[in-house]
């Protein structure tokens, strides 16, 4: 019976998990060396990598949870913009691990003194468009031996603004991840130093701790990178999905007869719109440079297509070869 197979094999999944954590506690590689290590095996399982990615993740926010019974000395802590979503995650990380949270939302602010003058640690979780006034009107309430740091998606504008309205420490943070994921196992946080790092540090080790990958760069280097990981690739894939609904295709009847590498694609499309409007169109117009981008992407479609609509079979076989020198000279990292 089905039911009877259904059960051996999770009998079996479960005998093979615990050997999965019990190795984790003595190593514990990053979800994209893990995932690198797959992707061939998922993409011949029809798998999606999404799938694999949350159960990695799953795996390291279990073992976190296991171990992560840490004296600590509480911490008061102000997350402006706290009943956001990624305000929420914040909060219940940082409650979990013994520190004391307030949250300071829009109608909140005449009690402002309070829940900044005496904060430890104030987080700015707003809106790209509003966070560098929040700063400014933040600053003016806080006391000089807290630390200031903003969690929003660009970071050049913000640490500068931080750096020039207020004279205590300073860091940008920008998560790399959404705020459905359960701890911060398995994700990558970038730091963007700007004054008296060492004011972060027990924020840094919470996160580390938890099996955070925190990568250190420039503000300048964040925005630029994060042109073509972010911009970009939602107006690509907001293109996508654009598309498929004017078409008005069947999504579904499509994935019956699809590959593997389709179905990941949908499901990531699926995901982009699964969130706020608001915060993809905000990613997408939050600089000049990632509108620039955007413009000079949807100019190398403009292209492409007017070769496809021409047939211009050597033309596109002359950019596919272009195309991929430039990868094979890029001399990927693989992981295994």
């Amino acid at each position: 019976m089905i039911s009877d197979k259904l059960k051996q094999i999770d009998e079996n999944l479960i005998e093979l998990l615990r050997d999965r954590l019990s190795l984790l506690t003595s190593s514990v590689p990053s979800t994209e060396e893990q995932l690198a290590c797959v992707s061939q095996l998922l993409d011949q399982a029809g798998i999606p990598e999404s799938i694999w990615t949350t159960f990695v993740n799953s795996c390291h926010a279990a073992l976190t949870t296991q171990s992560s019974v840490v004296s600590v000395t509480p911490k008061k802590v102000t997350i402006i913009g706290g009943s956001g979503r990624m305000g929420k995650f914040f909060s219940e990380q940082l409650s979990t691990a013994g520190h004391n949270v307030s949250l300071l939302n829009r109608k909140d602010w005449e009690d402002a003194e309070r829940l900044l003058g005496g904060a430890d640690l104030v987080l700015v979780s707003v809106p790209i468009e509003q966070t560098v006034d929040i700063i400014k009107r933040t600053a003016q309430y806080m006391k000089p031996t807290a630390a200031l740091a903003d969690i929003t998606s660009i970071k050049t504008e913000p640490v500068q603004a931080m750096l020039e309205h207020y004279s205590g420490a300073v860091m940008g943070l920008h998560p790399m991840f959404g705020p459905n994921v359960k701890s911060f196992a398995g994700q990558k946080i970038v730091v963007c130093s700007g004054r008296n790092d060492e004011s972060f540090q027990w924020l840094l080790d919470l996160m580390s701790s938890q099996g955070g990958d925190l990568i250190e760069c420039t503000p300048s280097e964040h925005d630029h990178l994060m042109v073509i990981i972010q911009a970009t690739r939602h107006f690509s894939r907001f293109s996508l999905g654009m598309y498929l609904a004017q078409e008005k295709v069947d999504v579904d009847r499509s994935l019956s007869m699809s590959s593997p590498s389709y179905r990941q694609e949908i499901d990531i499309v699926k995901r982009l719109f699964a969130q706020s409007p608001n915060l993809c169109v905000d990613i997408m117009l939050a600089t000049e440079d990632r509108c620039l981008a955007i413009e000079s992407l949807a100019n190398a479609y403009n292209h492409l297509a007017k070769l496809v609509i021409q047939k211009d079979r050597a033309t596109l076989i002359k950019e596919f070869e272009n195309t991929q020198s430039f990868f094979k000279s890029q001399q990927l990292a693989s992981f295994c």
